[in-house]
């Protein structure tokens, strides 16, 4: 298979040490969701052989001029669980032996040089962490869910605890995911970002359309804040800022799989960072 695209950041490709990638919904092998699309989730529509050629392509193109990294996953709970993960991933213990997850938790962190660690999205927003001095990653999966239960800033004091990252010297990415723009909410979310944080309602704006009001969220300034919060520096983010809702190529289609505008019948991104193999 060729190259897929992906989506990166100029804030990473400056670091020679690093890979990474946000993938999008077009290049792949699987035709369950229409065209040749990269699926990289064990979706029920589609066939493991699909999702294993799609995840092979994409570690090879993040991996770039480099071996092939190993790729690392976790079933995903909508938690705040980060997991530290080193050389056991080499020897294939972290996953079955069909290539499944075997961890549960939303966030993985690592400085083993030869792993790629990813978190999967279809709207969520993935956030992926450098840190240059110390030479460690981290991939966080952030919905909403797990947005107010800060994955953010418990993947940082991950890093900071188990590899003495500064967080004043972390490289951050928040990717594509749903934006204010498409993502409606009920109440109870305000409620509950609100009595979490002190700018919580300062994420939400409401729209009236044909007599209905909505209610949106904007979950990339809240991580753009939670990072903020936790001491990364300001010019030291990037917000990618393309939505999986809407956001489209030059012919028409829609760039990402979104859970939401698909009705469920989605595919799935992979957003993966590692440090090159030695």
């Amino acid at each position: 298979m060729s190259e897929v695209e992906l989506v990166t950041a100029s804030s990473f490709n400056r670091l020679s040490w690093l890979r990474h990638g946000f993938s999008a919904r077009h290049s792949g092998r699987s035709s369950v969701y229409g065209g040749r699309s990269l699926n990289l989730g064990w979706t029920k529509e589609d066939a493991a052989e699909n999702v294993r050629a799609n995840r092979e392509a994409f570690v090879e193109t993040v991996s770039g001029d480099t071996s092939p990294m190993t790729l690392v996953t976790v079933r995903q709970v909508h938690s705040n669980a980060v997991l530290a993960v080193g050389s056991e991933a080499h020897s294939g213990a972290l996953q079955t032996p069909d290539g499944k997850a075997v961890l549960e938790a939303d966030g993985l962190i690592t400085n083993t040089p030869g792993v790629l660690v990813a978190a999967g999205t279809a709207d969520c927003v993935p956030v992926l962490l450098a840190d240059p001095v110390n030479r460690a990653v981290a991939a966080l999966h952030a919905g909403w869910r797990g947005t107010v239960a800060a994955i953010v800033e418990k993947g940082i004091v991950q890093l900071r605890e188990k590899y003495g990252s500064n967080p004043e010297d972390l490289v951050a990415v928040v990717g594509p995911s749903i934006g204010a723009c498409c993502y409606t909410v009920g109440e109870e979310v305000r409620e509950q970002f609100a009595s979490s944080f002190s700018y919580g309602s300062e994420l939400f704006c409401e729209r009236k359309a044909n007599g209905i009001t909505s209610l949106y969220i904007d979950l990339w300034e809240a991580n753009r804040r939670q990072l903020l919060n936790a001491g990364v520096r300001h010019d030291q983010i990037t917000v990618i800022g393309e939505c999986t809702g809407c956001k489209l190529t030059p012919t028409g289609d829609r760039k990402y799989f979104s859970h939401r505008m698909d009705r469920g019948h989605s595919g799935r991104m992979l957003n993966a960072i590692g440090i090159i193999g030695k």
